[in-house]
């Protein structure tokens, strides 16, 4: 698995490599949100907040940051990556995700997921990609749920959040023998 910065476009969204210049958009959709409460990085509640934010996530070696941009309006809609890369045991996650509420619960995420999923399993050869949510995010469960990822199991006082909240996380994951059938169903939710 050779990750490397790259853009991929589908009919909705297209995913292109996160940098600085992204923070003002991303603080537009991002800042003072609810779902940070889940996240592992704190509250944004300032766009020098997600300028921090950027930054701290484009210097994390070995992860691959991206932006979605929502192609009929041109607006940035959210951002995700891959991370916890694991070249030997040809296995990824997809997280750190999060959409501005205009784009929540339209076609972003499933395409961003399918268009992430396709290129790990199809060019990089994982054989394992894997996805986590805090276990009191219901909506982020049903949305991992939804797109064919299969819950393993949640892995108690996982992580401490800022706050000072434990979090117990649930963790999903497609493997290569079910990438055809998830492929199928996405596309088939997507373009129909």
């Amino acid at each position: 698995m050779n990750l490397t910065p790259l853009t991929l476009t589908g009919k909705f969204v297209r995913l292109e490599p996160m940098t600085e210049a992204h923070a003002p958009a991303l603080a537009e959709i991002g800042v003072g949100q609810e779902f940070w409460h889940f996240m592992l990085y704190g509250e944004m509640k300032t766009e020098a907040d997600m300028r921090n934010w950027v930054t701290d996530i484009l210097s994390r070696k070995g992860d691959l940051p991206f932006v979605a941009v929502h192609l009929a309006s041109g607006r940035v809609a959210g951002a995700t990556r891959y991370l916890n890369v694991s070249l030997k045991d040809r296995g990824l996650e997809i997280g750190g995700t999060w959409y501005g509420l205009d784009f929540q619960r339209t076609a972003v995420n499933t395409e961003c997921k399918y268009l992430l999923l396709k290129h790990a399993f199809e060019t990089l050869g994982a054989i394992r990609v894997q996805l986590k949510t805090d276990a009191r995010n219901v909506r982020s469960q049903k949305a991992i749920e939804r797109i064919g990822a299969v819950k393993e199991g949640i892995l108690r006082n996982h992580m401490i959040l800022p706050d000072g909240t434990i979090r117990h996380s649930v963790f999903y994951s497609i493997v290569d023998s079910e990438w055809e059938g998830v492929r199928e169903r996405l596309e088939s939710i997507l373009y129909g």
